[in-house]
């Protein structure tokens, strides 16, 4: 059975209690940087205890929305991404050095993350920008989408993610949040989905179909209801599942 990383998108305005809750249990961070959320102080408190904990450091650049949190769609002309990304990416990787860090991947948030699955020449944008500025960063981006097989045809590192605290549409799409079944609060539905995916049999999607994929990475989003209790009980069943052998870097105590 495959052995997954543990994501979780932090610095987003999360009490640094639960921060540290967080870094406790997941792998890699999506640290927030200055877009939909975050600003230095924030940047510096997250790299400052990721790395203290041997978590993976990523940027995760958003729509500058603050109001929307960078959900509300992006309506980005030609070239708007590439500044977006330079501008943010650079900023968290400014702060990881002087903490003595490096960034190992970069995941588009929210209104982002899915326009570049839904628009190719925004996709083809995104990874110009990664492969110009920071080609040896990790793409992480929706499992069996666009983005992860224009990566890999182009070279780049990528990562297929799945959600455990997500609802999932047949096409592979995530339940728009707002609508039932957008969000998985209990933590026996989610270890349900951990099970499933470590088993190879895929997810359940919210009208009952089997959805296979074959991810590399799972999320665990800060704000969901009970986030810290949900990646507490992911992690055990990730280390039991492969025998006692937890390989990722990273989850220290």
């Amino acid at each position: 059975m495959p052995v997954f990383d543990l994501n979780c998108d932090l610095g987003e305005g999360e009490p640094p209690a639960r921060t540290r809750a967080l870094l406790r249990w997941v792998t890699s961070a999506n640290i927030a940087c200055g877009g939909h959320a975050g600003d230095a102080a924030t940047m510096q408190c997250a790299v400052r205890e990721a790395l203290a904990r041997g978590v993976r450091l990523g940027a995760h650049p958003g729509w500058p929305d603050r109001g929307g949190f960078g959900r509300a769609e992006a309506a980005l002309r030609p070239g708007e991404l590439a500044t977006l990304l330079l501008h943010q990416v650079s900023a968290l990787a400014t702060v990881a050095q002087a903490a003595g860090g490096v960034l190992h991947h970069v995941k588009l948030h929210g209104a982002l993350y899915h326009a570049v699955e839904q628009r190719p020449a925004l996709a083809r944008e995104y990874l110009d920008a990664v492969a110009r500025w920071w080609p040896r960063l990790v793409v992480v981006a929706r499992a069996g989408g666009r983005v992860v097989r224009a990566a890999r045809r182009r070279g780049l590192a990528a990562w297929e993610e799945a959600f455990l605290d997500r609802g999932y549409r047949a096409d592979g799409a995530l339940v728009p949040r707002g609508e039932p079944g957008a969000l998985l609060t209990d933590q026996g539905a989610v270890l349900e989905r951990l099970r499933g995916l470590l088993a190879g049999r895929g997810l359940r999607t919210t009208d009952g179909r089997m959805l296979r994929l074959r991810p590399q990475t799972l999320c665990v989003h800060a704000d969901s209801p009970g986030a810290v209790a949900l990646a507490r009980a992911a992690s055990p069943a990730q280390r039991s599942a492969a025998g006692g052998a937890f390989t990722n870097a990273g989850a220290r105590r």
